[in-house]
């Protein structure tokens, strides 16, 4: 078994970011109290910058493992993207990838000191 990270990549209509940072934030706690997931981060993209007149986040879903994403796309993606679609329709784009972590760093606290 190996955690996964399911990434959605969104492009909003500056004109509707604030509404829907609000929703999003609702959105990403009703997917994480769905079973396998293990947290999530919520990420404002700076580089590249979004085109003008446009908001760019990225989110990142730890999941422990492919079958729990399996699930989550099978049982609950759809209505969930649905109603993200019926709320702001073509304002926003979103793009997925799915990413599996081979292993771990962390950075050395005492380094440099």
């Amino acid at each position: 078994m190996s955690a996964v990270v399911y990434e959605v990549n969104l492009d909003v209509d500056a004109s509707i970011a604030v509404e829907f940072r609000a929703w999003l934030d609702g959105h990403v706690r009703e997917i994480l109290a769905l079973p396998g997931f293990t947290g999530a981060q919520v990420f404002e993209v700076l580089d590249p910058p979004a085109c003008a007149g446009r908001m760019a986040l990225c989110v990142h879903y730890a999941l422990v493992d492919a079958a729990a994403l399996e699930a989550y796309l099978r049982e609950h993606a759809p209505r969930l993207r649905g109603d993200g679609q019926a709320r702001f329709g073509g304002r926003f784009n979103s793009s997925r990838r799915v990413l599996r972590g081979l292993h771990g760093q962390r950075a050395d606290a005492t380094a440099g000191a």
